[in-house]
């Protein structure tokens, strides 16, 4: 066999194919609910803005709590034990979910506020898991490309998400596809196999595995975790505020009208882009650290930009939404790089919970960018708080320690 056939046999292997597929479907339903936000809030006959954010905080609020119980049941049970609980969550919350025309009643809101919890806490294991699995099973030159693999082909299914739903034209029908889908994928997950180096850590008695209080009571621990937190807060300002609420930005630059699903559909289009690009951007530099940061530079030039007023038209926002999303599409190395941060008792643990703590903070950038609106106006309240999150993860992007090559069979 061939040098590359040997690559090839490792990145097209069971783990990253299921891994990718999985992460599609969990994009997918993650992003339905900002996708349909507005349109099943009407249907519904409820305020979209109010009731939208509500519910929205719910979600991100189950994404933070279950990456902690995720990521404490993949140290201390196994990697497979949360691919799989992780899926039924969040596949079940979702079907609900396409029956909620027939719930309807004085208390909607908060039965779709805490249905979009329950999906939260099973969504939140998907990621960390499979990148912690993958990060374990390829061989550690290969790692950057395998985890792209698996952001660059999950991250379409933001894209698939929008298409269903104009497609089917019916917010609860892609509600329904979103939780087939998941439960499908089960049969799929019983052929793959535990990573190598979690089972060789079961036979270590001594060592404590999945304790997330760790991450908080040695400095050293606590400071790279804050980091990588902190390099992916730009990601989620990118979406959750410029994307998800592109119609609040359509007054203030003179455009008709913005649908938030498109400027999702495009954000995801180019975040996609950039997943799969990063791995080659990290591999041709040797270095995670570097194409993290070109990338955050690269998208800050598009967000400067946007709220200057130079997308003047429909089709201009999305433009710019895709250039967002081509330079926060770091997302899969940002993860990567907080799996080889952290020993292989706290591994999943650790990348479970970082991508949910970033996407658990988008509450407290909403907050920020909803009371910066009544005096400062949407455009300046975004860059205010745009300049917080990226002044964050550029710092942590420079003095986080790098980890290109570096080998994962240790332990805290």
């Amino acid at each position: 066999m061939t040098a590359t056939e040997n690559k090839l046999k490792h990145l097209l292997g069971l783990p990253v194919i299921v891994a990718a597929l999985g992460y599609f479907v969990d994009i997918y339903d993650l992003l339905l609910f900002g996708i349909v936000r507005v349109p099943s809030l009407q249907s519904l006959g409820v305020n979209a803005d109010v009731a939208g954010t509500h519910i929205m905080n719910y979600q991100m609020t189950g994404l933070l709590l279950g990456g902690i119980l995720w990521g404490i049941l993949g140290d201390k049970k196994g990697r497979l034990s949360v691919l799989f609980g992780s899926i039924i969550v969040y596949s079940t919350a979702n079907i609900v979910c396409g029956f909620l025309p027939v719930l309807n009643g004085p208390y909607i809101v908060e039965i779709y506020a805490w249905l979009r919890f329950i999906a939260g806490i099973g969504l939140a294991g998907e990621l960390g898991a499979g990148i912690t699995l993958v990060s374990e099973s390829l061989p550690k030159e290969l790692r950057a490309l395998g985890t792209s693999i698996v952001a660059g082909f999950g991250l379409f299914g933001a894209v698939v998400a929008n298409l269903t739903v104009e497609l089917a034209g019916s917010w609860t029908t892609a509600y329904l596809i979103g939780g087939v889908m998941g439960l499908a994928l089960l049969v799929l997950r019983i052929s793959v196999s535990e990573s190598g180096m979690y089972q060789s850590l079961e036979k270590k008695e001594h060592v404590a595995k999945g304790n997330f209080i760790s991450l908080f009571t040695h400095k050293g621990r606590l400071i790279r975790y804050l980091k990588c937190i902190a390099i992916g807060l730009p990601t989620w300002f990118c979406i959750g505020i410029l994307a998800v609420m592109a119609n609040q930005f359509a007054p203030a630059m003179g455009i008709e009208s913005l649908n938030p699903g498109k400027a999702i559909m495009w954000a995801y289009v180019g975040i996609s882009v950039g997943d799969f690009a990063s791995g080659f951007i990290s591999q041709w530099l040797h270095s995670r650290k570097k194409a993290i940061l070109y990338m955050m530079l690269f998208t800050v030039i598009g967000i400067v930009l946007l709220l200057s007023g130079v997308a003047h038209t429909e089709n201009q926002y999305y433009f710019y939404c895709a250039w967002m999303g081509l330079g926060t599409g770091y997302w899969a190395m940002f993860v990567t790089l907080a799996a080889e941060q952290f020993g292989t008792n706290i591994r999943s643990t650790a990348t479970t919970t970082v991508p949910n703590m970033v996407r658990g903070l988008l509450p407290v950038m909403l907050l920020g960018f909803d009371f910066l609106k009544p005096n400062q106006g949407v455009i300046m309240a975004a860059a205010v708080v745009g300049i917080v999150v990226f002044a964050l993860g550029i710092y942590a992007t420079i003095s986080i320690s790098e980890t290109h090559g570096k080998d994962l069979d240790f332990t805290e």
